[in-house]
């Protein structure tokens, strides 16, 4: 305390506070004594400090996705830069990041323009896309990207041959294009080659290629431009695997649709459905993850904090000791703090609650972080950091971001 707030004169005036109430940033001027600063603190109506936010990645580097300026695969995590402004990442064979000042970053593999750079190179280091600074949500496809600004306008870039981009064109865009007019996009998600989006209003829409009824529309049309699932309200989150997709209501009940070969939707069957069934009747879902392989696996957190998997099982990367491939979601284990749990193509990154980094699965490439290349099937811990704020299991590589 004695750092942010010295002295201990008060003054007639109380100081001015500027920029964000309640939550990081803003700054204040003027002196009250340090007990009143502890009260209107605890009232929320200080303004905290910025902790200091930085990137790590590790696993599969052939095309730059570890960011550390090589093609040198890592073993264990490996900071990028010195940068301690990061505020987000999303994460496939390619990165997208977003920083605390609302500027774009993209790095990693940059075919059909990706990156959003106006370019279809590679990329071994994070570079700044463009120079706008009011970019808030990010998601990397296979082959393309997507963002919603601060605004809610909703944007995309990279292949666009099968109307992943959601504008009518099937030729590449290489840098940010807007989706439409429309200011009220909420929250997007990308998967291998299609897209959901959840509106301000609570409702759903898809679209992109639509074999195996990835969509949820009811069919296997692919569809170039956002068509909205049913008529419901309700939606809360949202998430795009390889071939089919999950989402979790605001009742907290649990969504599967799309290719179901190996149990990746979780409703005890391995039949593919084209428009969203219910997993199980439990209403206590908070966060669902669909992989990025087709024969993959999917991972949720309940609100008690408990951890489930389902789908593929190959490596061990639901994390349940076995790999035996599952149906219906199976806890992991007994412990209820699980925070952050992101399906990738082998392996699964999550965070507990603590802060502690976890992970598990396939890990030839060293993606598990462990400083090994041998595959798990239950977690295990990343080193002993306490600080760490968002987690990403990419295609063959985590990315992930420290608070603190």
């Amino acid at each position: 305390m004695a750092e942010r707030y010295p002295g201990g004169v008060i003054s007639k005036t109380p100081p001015v506070v500027t920029g964000p109430t309640g939550g990081e940033g803003g700054s204040a001027s003027g002196m009250w004594t340090l007990d009143t600063v502890l009260e209107y603190e605890k009232a929320g109506s200080w303004p905290k400090p910025i902790l200091p936010r930085r990137l790590y990645a590790w696993g599969y580097n052939f095309s730059g996705q570890v960011g550390d300026n090589t093609t040198v695969y890592r073993s264990s995590p490996v900071q990028i830069g010195s940068d301690t402004t990061w505020q987000s990442i999303s994460s496939w064979d390619h990165s997208l990041s977003i920083k605390l000042n609302g500027t774009l970053w993209a790095w990693g593999r940059g075919g059909n323009g990706r990156l959003g750079n106006n370019s279809t190179a590679n990329v071994s280091s994070p570079i700044q896309i463009g120079a706008l600074t009011n970019w808030a949500q990010v998601s990397a496809g296979d082959n393309f990207s997507g963002s919603v600004k601060a605004d809610n306008t909703l944007w995309m870039w990279g292949e666009s041959g099968k109307g992943q981009l959601g504008v009518p064109s099937t030729v590449d865009k290489s840098s940010p294009v807007q989706v439409g007019s429309l200011s009220d996009w909420a929250q997007l998600s990308c998967g291998q080659d299609h897209c959901h989006a959840i509106k301000t209003d609570g409702t759903l829409w898809s679209w992109g290629d639509g074999p195996n009824g990835k969509l949820g529309l009811n069919d296997i049309a692919s569809r170039s431009s956002p068509v909205q699932v049913g008529s419901l309200t309700n939606w809360a989150n949202v998430s795009a695997g390889d071939s089919r997709s999950g989402a979790v209501k605001t009742d907290g009940t649990l969504w599967s649709w799309g290719f179901n070969q190996s149990g990746q939707l979780g409703d005890n069957t391995v039949v593919t459905r084209s428009s969203p069934v219910q997993v199980g009747s439990d209403t206590n879902w908070s966060s669902v993850s669909h992989g990025k392989l087709q024969s993959g696996h999917a991972m949720a957190i309940k609100t008690t904090g408990a951890l489930y998997g389902w789908g593929a099982q190959g490596d061990g990367r639901i994390g349940d000791g076995t790999t035996i491939t599952r149906s219906s979601p199976v806890q992991v284990g007994a412990l209820t703090n699980w925070a952050q749990a992101i399906a990738g193509s082998y392996h699964t990154a999550a965070k507990k609650s603590d802060g502690t980094f976890w992970a598990w699965g396939g890990n030839g490439q060293g993606q598990v972080g462990n400083n090994t290349t041998v595959s798990l099937s239950s977690p295990v811990q990343i080193g002993s950091l306490t600080s760490w704020f968002q987690v990403v299991a990419a295609r063959r590589t985590t990315v992930a971001i420290t608070k603190g």
